[in-house]
């Protein structure tokens, strides 16, 4: 699969992993512990804001490992982290935990065990930022609010444990009215490309103003979607059943509905991610390189359509 074209923060040549023993030049800002840099993380995207069925927070690594350089991604596939490892990355951060549901064992004989013994026998790290980094202020559907110029920005859904900005999903509005087709046509050009484009739901000429979004699965909106009085719902993995629900429940046809790729919606919030904790980090003191993985984890390689 080609990668996703995009610009990558922090970019420079591989030139192995720094080792402990090297001591820093004279006078330079010094490479945080892995500890260190989970603080700077806590900051951006604090564990409490992550739903309770979630599982966020370090997966694989040492405390006391110096980190020199962060590699972010949405899914911790094997792909990603190879292109990790052989960047030199100490760190691998990706949205999606790899360990969401309980395992046995982490044997190499499974996809998952193979990852474990990946980054343990390299020795890069990894650390899950996922549903709180969707609810924090700067998450994943701030940043898709923000990509489709919404203004007046609030959550859908308030976070239990967060501030009032803070929460799943966001609802905002748009500068002036435009009809769902441009709009969707907006969708689609700030996304990176994926086999399975977007797709609308609705009246293409309708007008439409006041937008929600959420990015990844958002289907179990519908009700907070309903009463923020959207034009239009952007999400991502929208079932058959619960689309459908949604357009016999619609008033006057709307919401109408966008669906998008899972990971393209995701994909987007990468950039800031790494533009916001190398912020952090640099006010503490600390030089990290910083880069967003190129590889495309979106599961899809082709889509056939009619015509």
């Amino acid at each position: 699969m080609e990668p996703v074209d995009t610009d990558v923060t922090g970019q420079a040549e591989h030139d192995g992993k720094a080792s402990p023993d090297t001591p820093a030049p004279a006078g330079s800002a010094e490479a945080p512990t892995l500890a260190e840099l989970l603080l700077a993380v806590e900051e951006l995207w604090p564990e409490s804001l992550a739903e309770n069925w979630d599982e966020v927070g370090l997966v694989a690594g040492h405390p006391s490992a110096p980190v020199t350089k962060v590699m972010f991604a949405v899914d911790p596939t094997l792909e990603v982290i190879d292109e990790a490892v052989e960047w030199g990355a100490e760190l691998l951060i990706t949205h999606h935990p790899l360990l969401l549901k309980g395992v046995t064992s982490v044997a190499a004989t499974s996809a998952k065990g193979r990852a474990v013994h990946r980054l343990i026998e390299s020795g890069t790290a990894l650390l899950t930022v996922h549903t709180n980094g969707d609810s924090a202020v700067g998450g994943v559907s701030d940043v898709l609010a923000d990509a489709l110029g919404l203004q007046d920005v609030a959550p859908l859904t308030v976070a239990a444990n967060g501030l009032p900005e803070e929460g799943i999903g966001r609802v905002g509005d748009l500068a002036d009215a435009m009809s769902l087709g441009d709009f969707a046509a907006r969708v689609f050009g700030i996304l990176p490309s994926v086999a399975g484009g977007v797709r609308v739901s609705g009246d293409k000429d309708g007008l439409v103003r006041r937008i929600a979004v959420c990015g990844g699965a958002g289907d179990s909106l519908f009700n907070e979607v309903r009463a923020s009085n959207a034009d239009v719902y952007v999400t991502a993995d929208l079932r058959h059943h619960p689309a459908s629900e949604a357009r016999e429940a619609a008033l006057n046809g709307r919401p109408y509905l966008v669906d998008v790729s899972h990971f393209a919606s995701e994909w987007l919030w990468l950039p800031a991610a790494a533009a916001a904790l190398g912020n952090v980090l640099a006010d503490q003191g600390h030089e990290v390189e910083i880069q967003v993985s190129t590889t495309n984890s979106d599961p899809w390689d082709f889509i056939l359509t009619p015509g």
